[in-house]
């Protein structure tokens, strides 16, 4: 998910996202050590994504 994605979503949207990748994200980590994914740059994809989505949370609360 791209930043511009991320910032034309509301925040009950962001919230939610953050959830399901969190979720996703732990997932793809238990998968991953127990047997390789055959990609593992989705781990990195994945935790970049959280990591917008949060940026864009706390700027948006901070501008309140």
């Amino acid at each position: 998910m791209k930043q511009k994605e991320v910032k034309e979503l509301s925040i009950d949207e962001l919230n939610e996202k953050l959830n399901s990748f969190t979720n996703e994200l732990s997932e793809m980590k238990m998968t991953h050590a127990i047997s390789p994914i055959e990609n593992p740059l989705q781990i990195k994809n994945m935790r970049r994504t959280i990591a917008r989505i949060n940026t864009e949370i706390t700027k948006r609360i901070s501008q309140e």
